[in-house]
């Protein structure tokens, strides 16, 4: 964490969270599901600000998707569209371990993936184990693969994991970390936890800031403002505000963009994101 970052005017780099594994678009008719449908998705947020995508996969019935086959046909459609830093999710509730690395080994490999580094509960009824296991097998199998980690930090036992495998030399510097925000086992979103966090990262960390729901814009801006990334999209929230559904990733990206180059900090291109993020 540097404040300095900010008063140094550091660029900012915004990821977009196009399609979750969760809601669809019962939640919101315009959350992508379809390759052709998340490609657009991801070509309109560069062109928002975004340089960095990051990508589930959906089965043509719109549900979730581990396998290798649609990774494949979904992060093709995207490179072919964008330039965007790609980062494959290999999060997952109650999908095997076996499955949980196959959006490792799409041709060519994704520029990151998320880790997520703990259990979380999330809902009444979903439960993601993510044993110290799983979390280093595919840590390990990302830096065969030249992918870089996305620690996915959903509570501050989460951090004290991610400090294990530095201290461990799993990690290459400078680490990246999302802290994430809202119910269930998540952080609590208030400030001073948000502060907490930040506070305790391992040295080298790059810090990215995820609010879940309305929690999305105010964490943007403390994010921002403390010398962090941010992550906004319709995987984490469907609302531009209360009552009122986004009507595209690229608006909440907007959104962030605008209230970046308010706060005096550029938004990085994806060239810059790769520099900055050791890519």
């Amino acid at each position: 964490m540097s404040y300095e970052r900010y008063l140094d005017g550091d660029p900012v780099i915004i990821t977009a969270a196009l399609t979750g594994g969760v809601h669809g678009k019962e939640a919101n008719p315009n959350v992508p599901e379809t390759p052709a449908e998340i490609a657009a998705a991801a070509q309109a947020c560069e062109a928002a600000g975004a340089s960095v995508v990051h990508l589930h996969a959906r089965r043509p019935n719109g549900e979730r998707a581990f396998s290798r086959e649609r990774f494949q046909e979904l992060t093709t459609a995207v490179r072919d569209a964008t330039d965007l830093v790609i980062q494959h999710s290999t999060g997952g509730t109650g999908a095997p371990d076996d499955l949980r690395h196959e959006p490792l080994r799409t041709d060519p490999a994704p520029d990151m993936a998320s880790l997520d580094m703990g259990p979380l509960n999330r809902y009444d009824h979903l439960t993601s184990e993510n044993t110290r296991a799983l979390v280093g097998s595919l840590a390990a199998e990302m830096r065969e693969r030249g992918i870089k980690p996305e620690m996915e930090l959903f509570n501050s036992g989460h951090i004290t994991e991610a400090r294990r495998l530095v201290e461990q030399d799993v990690l290459e510097p400078p680490y990246y970390g999302t802290l994430i925000f809202g119910g269930g086992t998540l952080t609590r979103p208030t400030p001073g936890n948000f502060l907490a966090s930040i506070h305790d990262l391992p040295d080298e960390t790059l810090f990215n800031t995820l609010g879940f729901g309305p929690h999305q814009l105010p964490f943007a801006a403390m994010g921002i403002v403390f010398g962090g990334h941010v992550r906004v999209g319709l995987e984490d929230n469907v609302y531009l505000r209360r009552g009122e559904k986004a009507e595209s990733n690229a608006q909440l990206v907007e959104r962030a963009a605008t209230l970046a180059e308010t706060l005096e900090r550029p938004v990085a291109t994806p060239d810059e994101a790769r520099e900055i993020l050791g890519l």
